[in-house]
């Protein structure tokens, strides 16, 4: 009977630091979407609506931060019971929380660039490849949300994050490529914080593999 009390109490506790990593890669998510519409708005010229997206991003970001916290505190409670998946899980959550930097990286590169020219064409590049991460983001939400439902599914969910980021490093190169196609229409101070913006959204892209690695341990102790 105490055993069993015990293997309940682990369950309990996985679930509730699990939901709160689904919560946590919601309001990850929420960050990749509000960056694809700060992006989005810079390519169409409207920098007021871009850099309202840049503030909401942060605001979000600083959520991201506490939901980490969180499932730090419901590990620990159970950290004796089940030290194997706190450690993975630990992990994953981690990783989100570092997507969400690389993220807001990229937010604080669209402020600085707010008073350059920068060609509609690198932006509309850049909107292309945050776009695909939101993708990327997305197919990693529904895998985190398989997890305890469907181990296999989480696990081909996981596959599909791998996939997208891929697509994100062929967006990538292209976009490094215009570079010196338009080296003599931007100074050289915007097109350095220009190109840490692109390598801090491929950054992201990357978070979202690691993470998918993480689901697909979690899902295989299930």
């Amino acid at each position: 009977m105490e055993k069993r009390s015990y293997a309940w109490f682990e369950r309990r506790r996985r679930t509730k630091a699990l939901d709160l990593a689904q919560e946590q890669i919601t309001k990850a998510l929420d960050t990749v979407t509000l960056l694809y519409q700060a992006i989005k708005s810079m390519s169409e010229g409207k920098k007021k609506e871009a850099f309202q997206n840049v503030e909401n991003l942060f605001e979000v970001e600083k959520e991201v931060d506490s939901l980490r916290t969180e499932v730090f505190k419901e590990l620990s409670k159970g950290a004796a019971l089940f030290a194997e998946y706190r450690e993975d899980l630990m992990h994953l959550v981690k990783r989100l929380d570092t997507l969400a930097d690389h993220v807001k990286d990229v937010a604080r590169c669209i402020k600085m660039l707010g008073d350059v020219h920068v060609p509609k064409e690198l932006w509309d590049s850049t909107v292309h490849m945050t776009s695909t991460l939101v993708d990327c983001a997305h197919a990693l939400r529904g895998s985190l949300e398989k997890i305890t439902v469907d181990a296999a599914a989480a696990m081909q969910g996981a596959k599909k994050v791998e996939e997208i980021e891929h697509e994100i490093d062929d967006e990538y190169l292209k976009t490094k490529a215009l570079f010196t196609k338009f080296s003599d229409k931007i100074n050289c101070g915007a097109m350095v914080i220009f190109d840490d913006l692109v390598e801090f959204i491929e950054h992201a892209a990357d978070m979202c593999a690691d993470t998918a690695d993480y689901i697909v341990i979690l899902a295989s102790r299930e």
